[in-house]
């Protein structure tokens, strides 16, 4: 199963990968893994990588598709993969599609976690980080035994700056700019699944599992 999953901040996406990792018995694959990985491990292309962000500059694709197309080619990802935050752009999506023709693989779905903004603002605004152990807790859907502190250590609890409504909506914009096009890209090939993400995580789960098995 070959899978691309794209959401909002906030939208599940990390909830669901989990059981579609363990479901499918498949990776998932980041760009920010990749690079953390090739950085760590010091490879040439670690190393052409760093430059670029050392210089406060966005790593090129050209660079982004030889780590992909290198992690796709391990043996992990002989059942498939979950592909999450690539593609972000029209040129990224377009060579993805030239990377995998050149391996004999094909996409099977692109997963799209349809949640409204309004709903996304409210669940990650109600987020709270503890100071000490990094613990995140939602006040809503798994809020802390005491009020305002932490299950684990008993440290304060916090709202991130990225937590706060004003940057969350800031994100939002910016994820809406760069994926309706891709949305669309997979959508006129006929891969989109567009899937309701406002309800529980079992019933977001059941509606996944539908989709791509059915």
């Amino acid at each position: 199963m070959r899978l691309i999953l794209i959401g909002p901040p906030g939208g599940g996406k990390g909830t669901q990968s989990k059981y579609l990792i363990d479901q499918f018995a498949i990776p998932q694959i980041s760009t920010g893994d990749m690079l953390r990985e090739n950085i760590n491990n010091n490879t040439s292309m670690g190393k052409e990588a760093q430059k670029f962000m050392n210089s406060g500059q966005l790593v090129p694709d050209s660079i982004i598709l030889d780590m992909m197309q290198k992690r796709l080619n391990e043996q992990d990802c002989n059942n498939g993969y979950i592909l999450d935050g690539f593609p972000r752009t029209i040129p990224q999506a377009e060579k993805l599609d030239y990377l995998l023709k050149g391996v004999n693989q094909q996409l099977d779905h692109v997963i799209v976690m349809d949640v409204p903004d309004n709903l996304i603002i409210t669940r990650l605004s109600n987020r709270r980080s503890c100071k000490g152990c990094g613990q995140v807790y939602n006040l809503i859907f798994e809020p802390p035994e005491n009020a305002g502190k932490c299950n684990n250590c008993n440290e304060e609890l916090y709202l991130r700056e990225d937590d706060n409504p004003a940057t969350i909506q800031q994100r939002l914009t910016v994820y809406h700019q760069q994926t309706k096009p891709v949305i669309k890209y997979y959508s006129d090939q006929r891969l989109t699944k567009v899937i309701d993400s406002k309800g529980t995580i079992d019933e977001i789960r059941s509606d996944i599992l539908k989709n791509i098995t059915s």
